[in-house]
């Protein structure tokens, strides 16, 4: 009895540490809290975690095909798994993990704002780019409008994994939480539901009310991880549980927490998108956050994700989760427009040529673009999405007044800023001539930082002249000081280059 107890003190001594770790890190500056969250395992294995291929696109001739069509979303994923890669030390990063667009999209810029009743805007800019003199770089920023996640009334379902794989300190302990926080945030009236899944499901809180956070903290606490992977059971119940307390015109969403195996049930991605493409129809959402290393199935998890209306993050800290689950909860759960989609048709006159830096997985065809019941990406409140083009540029001097390229991005509104989400619209954008500036902004700069440590990473054909020192004396010139996330991806590209030059 007395060695139970002290197994009991020592472990309530552990959860109070890490509650105590959680809020002395929850505000950063300096040195990233990253690290301390999550400590480095070096030469951890890499071969349990699948990622989609790419296959860079390359330059297409204005003359032959001026259009491009692409699938928008704000799927962020990829940078927090590179960081966590770099920060156990690995050089060697897979090619496949790095996904430029979703690197780009976990920043936030100073976009245009929607007006005039639009949902979403457009910004662009074209600039030089720092690491090719041949080249420019053409951006074009949306922002969706901000929707407080106080205003909407939730139904949400959390679909946890406890299987064996789960059992390590990043894994279900992080998703624990992760949730927690999320449970803070809710509504009195808001509703939760928890549903597990090992070798089976069970359903371990039905209904609760938002203001029964007591109640959802005790249930979540006392998940314990042991079993194989029966995914594919959880969903169906958790799906059963959000159209039981299904909220008319609010946000219902099941949410996947797990580190992406699944090994007992249906394990085809073609049917489990069929499943989640069948429950989205009637106003459930999917989202899925990934956890953990060495059997991160991030193939599978972006295309759930897609398939559910909702959006792919991956959590690799406390203080990750904290961003994604409670300062940018909105984005994350509250969708304000789907099915987005966009086409750029380039004047043959200035571009001789073009390439669409990321989003190699999205593309689309031109019949895919015109045709409303096509499924695109979806977008949630407050996300700014950035779209980078790097172009050739013709021998004619530009002039005033004439366009370099026309912007279109359709989308279909939804119930949470009062549109109807049947009905597809669209915004328009005519880059001109004038948004060409020999001096980059500091907007441009970070943003074309990104890419450049992307295609750095990736050891891309389409590197040029990149170089990480000149990359790194760049990001020291700007003023990042007032953005935490900027400052610390400017720490993570010096890391990297530490680890790569001393091995």
């Amino acid at each position: 009895m007395r060695k139970t107890n002290i197994i009991k003190f020592l472990s309530c001594v552990m959860i109070l540490t890490t509650c105590f770790t959680f809020y002395s890190c929850s505000s950063r500056s300096g040195n990233s809290n990253y690290d301390m969250i999550a400590p480095a395992a070096p030469n951890a294995s890499l071969s349990g975690e699948d990622y989609t291929e790419i296959i860079e696109n390359k330059f297409v001739s204005t003359a032959d095909a001026p259009s491009s069509y692409f699938s928008i979303d704000a799927n962020t994923a990829s940078y927090p798994n590179l960081r966590r890669l770099i920060n156990q030390g690995i050089t060697d990063i897979p090619k496949d993990a790095v996904r430029v667009e979703e690197m780009l999209n976990y920043f936030d810029y100073d976009y245009k704002a929607p007006s005039d009743g639009s949902v979403l805007s457009l910004t662009s800019s074209l600039f030089d780019t720092p690491y090719n003199s041949n080249t420019k770089l053409l951006t074009v920023g949306l922002a969706a409008e901000t929707v407080e996640f106080s205003e909407v009334k939730n139904n949400l379902v959390f679909l946890i994994d406890i299987s064996g794989s789960m059992y390590s300190y990043d894994k279900l302990p992080l998703v624990q939480q992760a949730f927690m926080m999320l449970a803070e945030s809710l509504n009195p009236e808001d509703r939760v539901s928890i549903v597990t899944y090992a070798g089976g499901d069970s359903v371990v809180l039905s209904g609760a009310f938002g203001y029964e956070k007591q109640k959802i903290v005790a249930a979540i606490e006392d998940l314990t991880a042991g079993g194989s992977t029966a995914g594919s059971k959880g969903i169906n119940r958790a799906y059963e549980l959000a159209k039981e307390f299904f909220i008319e015109g609010g946000n219902n969403r099941v949410i996947l927490a797990t580190d992406g195996d699944f090994n007992v049930g249906t394990v085809n991605t073609s049917d489990l998108e069929k499943l989640i493409s069948e429950k989205r129809e009637s106003g459930i959402y999917f989202s899925a956050f990934g956890f953990g290393s060495g059997n991160v199935k991030f193939d599978k998890m972006e295309a759930l994700a897609l398939k559910g209306n909702g959006v792919y993050s991956y959590i690799d800290s406390i203080n990750e989760a904290k961003r994604a689950l409670v300062t940018a909860v909105g984005g994350s759960m509250v969708t304000v427009a789907k099915d987005v989609k966009a086409s750029i048709t380039f004047n043959a006159e200035y571009v001789s040529s073009y390439r669409l830096i990321g989003y190699e997985n999205k593309q689309l065809t031109q019949e895919e673009f015109e045709n409303s019941s096509t499924d695109a990406g979806e977008l949630g409140s407050g996300h700014t999405v950035t779209v980078v083009y790097e172009l050739i540029m013709s021998e004619n001097e530009l002039k005033e007044g004439d366009k370099i390229a026309d912007v279109i991005v359709k989308y279909k509104p939804t119930e949470n800023v009062g549109g109807d989400s049947s009905a597809e619209t669209q915004i328009t954008l005519t880059v001109g001539t004038d948004i060409y500036h020999t001096a980059p902004t500091e907007n441009d700069l970070f943003v074309a930082s990104v890419v450049e440590f992307a295609l750095i990473l990736r050891d891309s054909s389409f590197k040029a002249d990149s170089d990480i020192d000149r990359l790194i004396a760049r990001l020291n010139a700007l003023d990042l000081t007032n953005d935490e996330f900027k400052n610390e991806f400017r720490e993570l590209v010096i890391k990297y280059q530490d680890k790569v030059k001393k091995p």
